[in-house]
């Protein structure tokens, strides 16, 4: 049995994978400074599977801390490399606190990968590094251009620190680029829990529906497309965690034909901002209160997934559409509201 070492772990999609990877038949372990998590989500974890998980709260920043960690389990033969902040607007905000924790943490990461010969590396990526791409749906050869946020830019370099690392290493890593993931796990054990003022689409659309927030804002609606709102590719948070299963299959099968790469995780569909609300009105049967505002900086206009890669070579088959990403989306907020102690 393989234990993986899961940085970030309390996080959105790293309690979701965590899940995947124990039902699955892989040992985890959690690390997480809980900045911006809340530990309490790993009990909705331990519910699903049945298990106790272990959690290191480590600010891997800190990279004395970060070798502690790993000099205590010696038997990590994996890491899925989630750990950083990532909110654009955020980002363009305060591109400093961006660069700070985004790089370091991933450097230190992988020394300890180095030092403690750790092999197999899993690097939560994202659909940024394309900037404005010039053509859609992107493919993993679609090329880059400039990153639209500070954000954007931490992968873009984080993805040539990790290629450039495992060249010089005899470790593996695969790329992982993921577009939007929406929704919670069917049980509503686990979800999304934003840290103050959500910025991501759906939880700031549920927190409106539920009254947390008064009324939400859509960023432009002026934008060369269907609607004139963003268009994104949005995917199960499921689907997603699933996804780094199977890299971790495919790395420990040596299926890697190079020291990395590189999947596109989309579910190869493009919604606008404004389509994305409006199937939530269907789901909920609420009418939400939102307004049309100025453009938001850092945003990209349109962008989609090419996922053929993903499904060929990591035999990744997408399981849940819109509509389940904003049923238990809207049913994970629901309990939120209706069981406020279960996370405290």
């Amino acid at each position: 049995m393989h234990t993986i070492l899961v940085t970030g772990g309390c996080g959105y999609i790293g309690i979701h994978t965590i899940v995947d990877l124990i039902e699955n038949g892989f040992d985890v372990i959690c690390v997480d400074n809980n900045a911006r998590s809340n530990p309490a989500i790993l009990k909705g974890a331990e519910k699903i599977t049945g298990k106790k998980i272990k959690h290191y709260n480590t600010d891997l920043c800190n990279l004395a801390a970060a070798r502690t960690l790993f000099a205590e389990n010696k038997n990590i033969s994996g890491i899925i490399h989630f750990a950083a902040y990532k909110a654009v607007g955020e980002s363009v905000e305060q591109p400093l606190l961006y660069y700070s924790n985004n790089i370091n943490s991933l450097i230190n990461i992988l020394q300890c990968a180095a030092e403690f010969n750790v092999p197999h590396f899993v690097f939560s990526s994202s659909c940024t590094v394309y900037g404005n791409p010039a053509s859609i749906p992107v493919t993993e050869d679609t090329p880059q251009q400039a990153a639209e946020s500070p954000y954007g830019a931490t992968k873009q370099m984080g993805e040539r620190i990790v290629t450039d690392f495992v060249q010089a290493n005899t470790a593996k890593a695969i790329l992982l680029r993921y577009f939007n993931p929406v929704g919670a796990h069917p049980s509503i054990q686990i979800g999304e829990m934003p840290v103050g003022k959500p910025a991501n689409l759906v939880p700031a659309i549920t927190q409106t529906a539920i009254g947390k927030l008064p009324a939400m804002q859509v960023h432009g609606n002026d934008y060369p497309t269907r609607d004139g709102s963003c268009l994104r590719d949005y995917i199960h948070i499921c689907d997603i965690a699933h996804a780094h299963t199977l890299a971790l299959h495919y790395l420990l099968q040596e299926k890697c034909s190079g020291n990395s790469d590189i999947f596109n995780l989309g579910s190869g569909n493009g919604y606008t901002v404004l389509e994305v609300i409006k199937a939530f009105e269907q789901v909920s049967g609420i009418a939400l209160n939102y307004a049309i505002g100025p453009r938001r900086p850092g945003d990209v206009v349109a962008i989609y997934a090419n996922n053929e890669k993903a499904c060929n070579k990591l035999g990744w088959a997408l399981q849940y559409n819109l509509t389940d990403m904003m049923d238990t989306a809207w049913k994970w907020e629901l309990k939120i509201k209706n069981n406020p102690a279960l996370f405290e």
